[in-house]
């Protein structure tokens, strides 16, 4: 289903209309009228000029500054008028409505639509689009703006069932250039320019929204182990590097290992596991019997002083 909404009272007919002329008109006649009166003592001059005056006083009309006001003649159309003052001719020409030439807003939605992958969702757009030739806009279709409305509702409709769900929500700028040339396409006979369109929100279903969560929760996860192994085989290399510079120096091993233990018992109370393989391979035998009773000595020293 496709709702739409926005504004569809862009041409209305202009029915009878008084304005400040065709008050002056009005006012005039009577006038003449009333001088005829004083004039031959008889009333049918102001009679005669009141009618005239009603009669005279449909010619004069105005239009907006952003309106065009179209005029039939006995049902032929005869030409635009406006904006401003401008008059036709009583009781033979008619304004039968009145194009807005701003641009003009429609809002539509499509609801519960299937993509091409057979995915319902809910999208919200937004039509920007503007009258440039009023006679056709006019005279070759009868209700321009709700025309302009179904075009926007099928062109959104059809190019959501050809298009994916993910192209659908990444590809928001590809998908509007499209709509925007289609519908354009079809309303510019009716002399409408799009003007753009704008999608304001695509809606999925919930239970797909928490399936794509989980996914791209997988995926950070994949990616963060994928991480953590290229830095343990960074490490491994430098392990590696390191092992064929001690090989050949057994000092630089000795002040390496003399460096771990250093660090290893700095503070008070650490307890360093060394495995036995790696004390007889290095010669750490003296080293650790320093390194035990240096961190002796700090233990009485710090039960002496309680």
């Amino acid at each position: 289903m496709i709702s739409v909404t926005g504004r569809s009272d862009v041409s209305r007919s202009d029915g009878p209309s008084v304005n400040v002329v065709a008050i002056g008109v009005l006012l005039a006649c009577a006038g003449i009228g009333a001088a005829g009166v004083l004039a031959t003592g008889r009333p049918w001059p102001l009679v005669a000029g009141g009618v005239v005056g009603l009669v005279l006083m449909q010619a004069p009309r105005i239009a907006q500054q952003w309106e065009r006001a179209v005029v039939m003649r006995l049902g032929k159309f005869v030409g635009l008028r406006g904006p401003g003052l401008f008059w036709i001719v009583p009781l033979i020409d008619a304004v039968s409505s009145r194009i807005d030439q701003r641009t003009i807003t429609t809002s539509f939605a499509a609801e519960q639509t299937l993509t091409s992958d057979t995915v319902p969702v809910n999208v919200d757009a937004v039509l920007f689009w503007l009258v440039h030739d009023v006679e056709k806009a006019a005279l070759e279709v009868q209700d321009y703006a709700q025309a302009v409305s179904w075009a926007a509702q099928t062109a959104l409709r059809d190019i959501i069932g050809r298009t994916t769900l993910t192209d659908l929500l990444r590809g928001r700028e590809r998908i509007e250039a499209e709509l925007q040339h289609l519908i354009d396409q079809r309303s510019n006979p009716w002399g409408v320019t799009v003007s753009s369109v704008e999608m304001r929100d695509v809606v999925i279903p919930g239970a797909l929204q928490d399936a794509m969560s989980r996914e791209a929760q997988a995926a950070r996860e994949k990616q963060a182990r994928i991480i953590l192994g290229q830095a343990e085989l960074e490490i491994a290399h430098s392990f590696e590097e390191a092992a064929k510079s001690y090989q050949h120096n057994p000092t630089a091993l000795h002040l390496r290992v003399m460096n771990m233990l250093y660090e290893g018992l700095k503070e008070k109370g650490a307890l360093m596991l060394i495995p036995s393989s790696a004390v007889e391979s290095m010669g750490m035998g003296g080293l650790m019997g320093a390194a035990a009773l240096r961190q002796a000595n700090l233990t009485g020293d710090g039960e002496t002083s309680r």
